[in-house]
């Protein structure tokens, strides 16, 4: 699945530069598509939804507090949307909070990880992150 993009949806600069950072480190071969707060992702979703050319993504990262949209309202959408109902949405959130894991999973999240605070960690969890849900993984769809 490597011709199909990694949608990251996240409004910290400095996680951002993690992640790509983090993906890089790790070999993933996906493009990344960045939005920075829910709008912008919803505008990503739209696209998606109305373009037939337009790839829907084979994986989207997803933070839960974000500007303008939070990142539930992001993953309602996602989830009633046709082109990406199926995609795996992984919350990565800095949240430790039962009620943000229950909401997210009651939202359709397939997994729910803890933003890793220590560099390499953050490094090593990406790594195991996109191994599996980029290559051990079988998708619902194929794209």
């Amino acid at each position: 699945m490597t011709d199909r993009p990694i949608w990251l949806v996240e409004d910290n600069p400095d996680d951002i530069a993690l992640m790509l950072h983090a993906l890089k480190s790790n070999n993933t071969p996906n493009p990344v598509v960045i939005a920075e707060d829910g709008e912008q992702a919803l505008q990503h979703l739209q696209r998606a939804e109305i373009d037939p050319h337009c790839m829907p993504p084979s994986l989207i990262l997803l933070d839960l507090n974000l500007p303008k949209r939070s990142g539930l309202e992001v993953l309602r959408q996602i989830r009633r949307n046709e082109r990406t109902r199926l995609v795996p949405v992984v919350i990565l959130t800095s949240s430790l909070e039962r009620q943000d894991r229950l909401s997210a999973y009651e939202c359709g999240a397939n997994s729910y990880i803890r933003k890793p605070v220590d560099f390499e960690e953050f490094v090593q969890v990406t790594g195991e992150l996109s191994r599996y849900w980029l290559s051990l993984n079988q998708p619902a769809l194929d794209a």
